[in-house]
């Protein structure tokens, strides 16, 4: 079958000003600059720096051209405009060569897989589109974003070594969480709506996906999953997007549901109790006090830790499985305290669903 190939658009290295059509325009006329000069009254001096692209030709001075020439003064503004962008694009393009060695810190193949940002030849015009995909207008403006002291507070050391996939994985969350649409948050409406998504750990993703963004979303929070990505190996992550938004991004790093569980309440416990100028990132290893904290109201939500000695206590699947009935959650959950809290890794296996990727959640 055939198919469309995907057509680049070319970017000439060179500007050709509006004065080049004005020399020809006067030529075909047999019209002097002096005796245009004359017509239009504007200065021999002014129109030969027009004529050089030295200086621009200014809405007077187009329609002064149109009343003289016969041209419409809207071509003249036309070729005016289409130069100054033009000269722009050039030193744009010159500024982006200097910072060409960035993007190799970016993955773009794999933002190029995910189709984030279309491939393209021109490592330039890659350059840009990757800019774009950042939402900045240069490497230093990147920078000062992504690398300003205090976003970087609450960031894992994976963060300082891979910066690029890091950022990555985060802005796929980004712009994802932008287009769910959020009523403000309001602190009370998590609450409950954590309540409610708790009770929901028995159900499978295609059920209980669509019914967590909508009920996080009611309480200004969007819940986004996005792919893991390589050498980001995190849990989850939270930012606030405005002061009435926030976001929680999750993957299924673990593959099991209770390491995904653990996440969301890990996550939605830093939207409940921290600052909202921070990045908050989980990667199950860090001594950080919020991280420890977060880490704590989600042990505690899904099962408060007075149950564990009994958890502990537990020698057969349907013991498991009957606790679990009692506490309302997923025995696959249950089972990961379990391990948790025995080290015995081994044990209850066959209780944990594992969790894919499908048409519901990427």
């Amino acid at each position: 079958m055939l198919t469309a190939k995907k057509r680049y658009g070319f970017e000439p290295d060179f500007a050709i000003a509006p004065g080049e059509t004005l020399k020809e325009t006067m030529v075909s006329l047999n019209m002097g600059q002096k005796e245009l000069a004359v017509r239009t009254g504007l200065t021999v001096q002014s129109l030969n720096r027009i004529v050089k692209g030295e200086q621009p030709i200014s809405y007077e001075t187009a329609n002064k051209l149109e009343l003289a020439t016969g041209i419409p003064a809207r071509m003249w503004n036309n070729l005016e405009a289409q130069y100054r962008e033009q000269l722009s694009k050039i030193k744009e393009r010159i500024q982006l060569e200097v910072d060409l060695d960035w993007l190799k810190t970016i993955p773009t193949k794999e933002l190029i897989q995910r189709k984030a940002i279309d491939p393209q030849n021109d490592k330039v015009i890659l350059l840009r589109e990757t800019l774009k995909f950042y939402g900045v207008s240069s490497v230093n403006a990147w920078e000062e974003f992504w690398m300003e002291p205090a976003v970087a507070a609450r960031r894992s050391h994976c963060f300082e070594t891979c910066p690029g996939p890091a950022s990555a994985w985060i802005r796929l969350g980004e712009i994802q969480a932008h287009q769910i649409n959020c009523q403000p948050y309001e602190k009370n409406r998590f609450k409950k709506a954590l309540a409610a998504i708790r009770m929901m750990t028995e159900k499978e993703p295609e059920e209980f996906i669509p019914a967590m963004v909508q009920l996080c979303a009611d309480a200004g929070v969007a819940v986004v999953l996005v792919k893991e990505m390589k050498k980001v190996p995190w849990h989850g992550a939270t930012r606030w997007l405005s002061a009435s938004k926030a976001m929680i991004l999750l993957n299924l790093r673990g593959k099991t549901e209770d390491p995904f569980w653990i996440s969301f309440f890990h996550e939605a416990g830093h939207v409940l109790n921290d600052s909202k100028k921070d990045l908050y990132i989980n990667d199950g290893k860090s001594d950080n006090p919020q991280e420890q904290k977060a880490a704590e109201f989600a042990a505690e939500i899904l099962i408060p830790k007075s149950r564990n000695p009994e958890i502990v206590a537990k020698r057969s699947k349907q013991d498991l499985m009957q606790l679990a009935d009692e506490l309302k959650l997923s025995p696959g959950v249950v089972a990961g305290r379990y391990q948790r809290l025995t080290g015995k890794w081994n044990f209850f296996n066959g209780l944990k669903r594992k969790f894919q990727w499908g048409t519901t959640t990427e």
